[in-house]
């Protein structure tokens, strides 16, 4: 089964929000759906939800069009808040599971399992505008689950959560497509796209400008991050190869053009100082995205 979309066009007034987008994203899956904001993302999620409808193009879950009878099957947790704040936990979700078709029965028990998996027990009874941020989140987060979907929309997830709370979350997510949940990850926090995602597609101006396995795409981009930890200072940017240069705390972050001037640094820089670290890495997330994005401003 997929969730598959075809030259879907979204267009409002004379602003073209999504042009002609074409994604196939499989059952099991965790995909990324990223891009800077005002790229497509929320109205790509929205279409999909059914909360709008495509200018052009066909939206389908296992070949069959998403109707307002497959909501049952559909989660989401949108960017903004959006619970009832003066309802108990309790009651919230004995309401909303019900509008997914749950017995009371039924959302008293997933609701206890997932107050326990992220150490919220005490907060059945209380309302949301009496909890934090990180913890409203953890509340919607539940909210988006509580009915089992077959397909899940997180977008930005990780808001208002520690790094703690932002591990115990990415365990959750980890599970669920596990257990067979289709989940469509949208995320400005690069770092945990590349720990949770399989596939990606980097959209800007509502079209994809990266697309495809995340390995792969980091093998083709035909560039490498070079991490050299030195105690002392060095002038590297002139250095055949060396496409940039990053001062840290550390010593340097560079952008090499590929292993052979990694060695050629190395020769140089041997003799000036203590390196305690040197290591030829996969260029990250954030760079193709950053240079990508940055290109299709340009």
């Amino acid at each position: 089964m997929s969730l598959k979309l075809e030259q879907v066009t979204k267009r409002f007034g004379e602003t073209l929000a999504v042009n002609h987008l074409n994604l196939e994203i499989q059952e099991k899956q965790i995909f990324g759906l990223l891009g800077a904001n005002g790229a497509g993302k929320t109205t790509t999620i929205r279409m999909i939800l059914g909360l709008l409808s495509p200018t052009s193009g066909n939206i389908s879950w296992n070949g069959q069009k998403i109707t307002d009878q497959d909501s049952r099957l559909i989660g989401y947790l949108p960017e903004e808040r959006g619970l009832y704040t003066k309802l108990s936990v309790k009651e919230q979700m004995i309401y909303l599971g019900r509008l997914r078709g749950m017995k009371k029965e039924e959302v008293l028990e997933q609701l206890d399992y997932w107050l326990e998996r992220f150490f919220i027990t005490d907060y059945k009874g209380k309302n949301v505008e009496d909890l934090s941020k990180g913890n409203q989140q953890k509340i919607q987060f539940i909210a988006a689950v509580l009915h089992q979907p077959k397909i899940l929309f997180l977008d930005e997830p990780f808001s208002g959560l520690d790094p703690v709370n932002a591990e115990l979350l990415k365990a959750a997510v980890n599970d669920l497509a596990k257990q067979g949940t289709t989940i469509v990850f949208s995320s400005h926090r690069m770092e945990h796209v590349e720990e949770l995602c399989e596939n990606i597609c980097i959209l800007q101006k509502g079209a994809p400008v990266v697309l495809g396995n995340l390995s792969e795409i980091k093998r083709s981009f035909g560039k490498k991050n070079l991490v050299i930890n030195i105690d002392q200072e060095l002038e590297l940017g002139s250095i055949s190869g060396v496409l940039k240069v990053k001062k840290t705390a550390q010593g340097y972050v560079l952008q090499v053009k590929d292993e052979a001037v990694s060695q050629h640094i190395l020769q140089n820089i041997v003799s000036k100082g203590f390196i305690s670290r040197f290591s030829l890495e996969e260029p990250s997330l954030n760079d193709i995205f950053i240079e990508k994005v940055g290109a299709a401003y340009e």
